[in-house]
């Protein structure tokens, strides 16, 4: 079963710290995987470009010897078409991208899960809270309060 903290967040929501690189170890550090937010954006004073961190906008910036450091505890969520293409290129990396579609499936093939929605042995559910999470018939969870979560089925 996997843990995966939503883009580092294990107790709730921090919006601060969400997806900064050091935030993401962290939650590595504790045991769990993580949902990162990935951009690659081009800049003028990059012509190659570079990958960087952030929900709705490229934030933290990060090369590459970071994704490969946390590539196997990861699933990259890439928020534009050059992360989608640029992040395949590594070797291992669990990534998708989606809008507002029920399902996707991920580059491991896992079918990210939206709330509410119909779940698999391979599905990989999205918890909004705690409440109700049925976890008996799928691969894993990602939530912002993973800890709880872990913690009510392991503790």
């Amino acid at each position: 079963m996997y843990f995966i903290a939503h883009r580092g967040n294990i107790s709730g929501p921090n919006l601060e710290r969400e997806n900064h690189p050091d935030y993401l170890l962290e939650a590595i550090d504790l045991g769990f995987d993580v949902e990162v937010d990935i951009w690659f954006w081009h800049n003028c004073s990059l012509s190659d470009g570079m990958f960087y961190l952030g929900h709705d906008r490229p934030q933290y910036p990060v090369d590459h010897l970071f994704i490969e450091k946390i590539k196997t505890h990861a699933w990259f969520h890439c928020k534009n078409l050059d992360a989608l293409s640029h992040i395949s290129k590594f070797d291992g990396t669990n990534y998708f991208w989606h809008q507002n579609d029920d399902f996707t499936l991920t580059s491991k093939g896992y079918i990210w899960t939206f709330p509410g929605k119909g779940i698999s042995d391979k599905s990989i559910l999205l918890a909004k809270s705690i409440d109700n999470v049925d976890l008996k018939n799928c691969a894993g969870v990602c939530s912002d309060h993973i800890s709880l979560i872990y913690g009510i089925m392991y503790i």
